[in-house]
């Protein structure tokens, strides 16, 4: 691989969210909310899939529900952005993903860092002429943001990716580009960030050590992979984490001041590609608004679980799906609310063709960890009817079966008898965005994984077998929704985000 290929590559930053906070406070006036207006730019809303997850709904009348945007960064050479970076113009990639979970109380927040290398199922994205890909299986999950080949990306197709992963309905999606990273951190001075070591290699140099990097140093840290730290993806995202953290303390201790904010504003406005609910300056700031209440103690970030696959990754389960459905539930990683008032409940999206499951509640009874469920690979990828039925048993069901394999299903599917629902809207909530359909006469929970199922790595059950019960299956009761400890592969790659900007920086 070239330098100059490898440098396209290289770690896009993810400072948006930064950058919207402190729009709350701004009070210039109509003229400067018109030019902010005149700055941001939006991407198409009909590239966002029609099937998502369910949307939250308050746990009581009046409540505030939790918030999930996504952060990407973008490495187009467009628009002048070759300055930063070098390279031709073409077409825009993403290896920055930062998923913030936004709790109900508005006062905590997670952020969840997706590894670009990640193996994934990308469903259906729109393209640039309206059709419609297919799904496609075992991609990499920075490939999304690329389909299409677009210089400016496609945002919707990571949404979409990251919707089917996680079973969250992503709220907002942020697209910052180079000049926005290198703009905003100039606006503020500088952000104190840790280089592990001297770098000059790739036309970058930093040197060794805690210092204050803006502009084009500011870039240059957050893109570079090879030559600082453990050279790999995962430690760039930890430097980035602390670089993010850093970032919203400056902006925090310097009180939020106009001539600070003014010119900010406008670095990032300039920069940033959203969705159409954030558009406008005013929908900006009255998000912002919501959450300007968050302290930098009360953030979290993480890495989704993770571990190597050959030179790629995947997640670690059950570590990765417990994750994604503490943050469903609303709740800490450690399975507490935040709130006081409860889990949040969800509701159908109205563009919904199909309703999803609602997390499960509490430890299975015995008579839903003894239902009979049947798994079937509707896809044809060797281990996928055995990565669901491991999935199932670490939930605690025990009567579980292998079908044989049904290639050409287009979506995941759950087929029970009516009498059988309780158990079947258990099964259904480890499957985010799977079609239920009553089959009355059934004699089973029959699961269908389509292409839309993300497999658990190692599994090698590929034939039909017989039920699984007895001890290591999971018993009949199950693990608690609230799990009291937080799990290996998610405290593994947690810190928090007022940790020492040293401190962490690599995975090893």
């Amino acid at each position: 691989m070239s330098s100059s290929t490898r440098r396209r590559r290289y770690l896009r930053t993810a400072i948006g969210l930064a950058a919207v906070l402190v729009l709350s406070v701004v009070g210039a006036g109509a003229w400067f909310y018109h030019r902010l207006d005149s700055n941001i730019t939006t991407f198409d809303a009909g590239g966002v899939a029609t099937e998502r997850p369910p949307a939250p709904v308050p746990a009581s009348p009046g409540a505030q529900v939790p918030v999930n945007v996504l952060l990407l960064g973008s490495d187009t050479r467009d628009d002048g952005n070759n300055s930063l970076a070098g390279g031709d113009e073409g077409v825009g990639n993403s290896d920055t993903a930062i998923l913030v979970h936004v709790y109900a109380d508005h006062k905590h927040a997670v952020g969840v860092s997706i590894p670009r290398d990640t193996l994934v199922t990308i469903p259906s994205c729109k393209l640039a002429d309206g059709t419609w890909t297919k799904p496609r299986t075992d991609q990499m999950f920075n490939s999304a943001f690329g389909i299409g080949e677009s210089p400016k990306g496609n945002p919707a197709c990571t949404q979409n990716t990251v919707e089917a992963i996680t079973g969250l309905r992503i709220d907002h999606t942020i697209v910052v580009d180079f000049k926005g990273a290198a703009a905003m951190t100039d606006a503020i001075g500088g952000v104190d960030a840790c280089v592990p070591n001297d770098v000059d290699q790739y036309g970058i140099h930093l040197k060794k050590g805690l210092q204050k990097l803006s502009g084009q140093s500011a870039v240059d840290y957050l893109r570079i992979r090879h030559g600082i730290g453990d050279n790999s993806d995962i430690g760039r995202m930890k430097r980035q984490q602390a670089f993010l953290s850093s970032m919203i303390k400056k902006v925090q201790d310097q009180g939020f001041s106009l001539p600070t904010l003014l010119p900010l504003a406008d670095a990032a406005t300039k920069s940033l590609t959203v969705d159409e609910g954030l558009g406008t300056a005013m929908k900006l700031v009255d998000f912002a608004r919501s959450v300007s209440d968050i302290k930098l103690s009360d953030v979290t970030f993480v890495t989704a679980p993770w571990r190597f696959a050959g030179d790629r990754v995947r997640l670690v389960q059950p570590d990765a799906d417990t994750l994604w459905k503490l943050l469903r539930e609303d709740r800490t990683l450690d399975g507490h609310s935040t709130s006081g008032t409860g889990q949040v409940t969800a509701t159908p999206s109205p563009t919904a063709t199909a309703p999803t499951g609602t997390a499960p509640t509490g430890p299975l009874t015995a008579e839903q960890a003894g239902a009979p469920i049947t798994v079937v690979n509707g896809v044809g990828t060797s281990g996928l009817a055995g990565s669901g039925a491991e999935a199932l048993k670490a939930r605690g069901f025990h009567n579980i079966t292998l079908g044989a394999n049904t290639p050409g299903q287009q979506h995941t599917e759950i087929a029970y008898d009516p009498a059988l629902k309780a158990a079947a809207d258990q099964v259904t909530a480890l499957f985010p965005g799977a079609r239920t359909v009553e089959a009355p006469g059934s004699e089973s929970i029959t699961v269908t994984l389509g292409p839309d199922y993300a497999p658990t790595p190692g599994t090698k059950l590929d034939s039909v077998t017989t039920p699984t019960t007895g001890p290591g299956t999971g018993g009949s009761t199950g693990p608690s929704s609230a799990p009291s400890g937080v799990p290996t592969g998610i405290a593994e790659n947690t810190r928090g985000a007022d940790t020492d900007p040293c401190a962490n920086l690599t995975f090893g």
